[in-house]
C-alpha cells in the first residue's frame, strides 16, 4: 500500500542566508492525484514560491512527498490547501504561495493559488 501523504516526510535544512529575504521558486510540473468523483488521474504543475525563514525544504523530500499523492482521492482546492499547509509545518517560511495549475478535463482548466504570510509576534 502506497504511503499516504503528510507534512513530517518535508526534510529540511538550515536557510544558508539569513543576512536578508530572498525568493525560491520550486516547479513540479508532474504532480498527479485522483479525482474523488470518478477516479480518473489529474494532473497538473504545483509551483511553490517562499521566502524562507529558518528553514529551507530540502528538493527530493518535497518530490517523494508530492509523488505520494498519486493515489489520493482530492480535489483541486483541497490538495492545493493541504500542500501549503504541510509546507508552512514543515519550514515555516516568512510568506509563501503554492499554485496549482491543472491539465484540462472536459475542456475546462482550473488553477488554484494559496497564500500564507507570517504574522509579527
Amino acid at each position: 500500500m502506497a504511503e499516504v501523504p503528510a507534512a513530517d516526510q518535508l526534510e529540511t535544512f538550515p536557510n544558508p542566508n539569513r543576512t536578508r529575504p530572498y525568493t525560491i521558486e520550486i516547479v513540479c510540473p508532474e504532480f498527479t492525484s485522483l479525482c474523488p468523483k470518478t477516479g480518473q488521474p489529474d494532473f497538473g504543475t504545483i509551483t511553490y514560491t517562499y521566502t524562507p525563514g529558518e528553514k529551507c525544504v530540502e528538493l527530493k523530500s518535497l518530490k517523494l512527498y508530492l509523488q505520494r499523492f498519486r493515489n489520493q482521492g482530492i480535489f483541486y482546492e483541497v490538495v492545493v490547501n493541504r500542500l501549503l499547509d504541510d509546507f508552512v509545518h514543515a519550514c515555516q517560511p516568512l510568506r509563501c504561495a503554492v499554485v496549482g495549475a491543472f491539465t484540462p478535463r472536459g475542456g475546462i482548466t482550473t488553477t488554484v493559488t494559496c497564500v500564507y504570510e507570517a504574522t509579527a509576534g
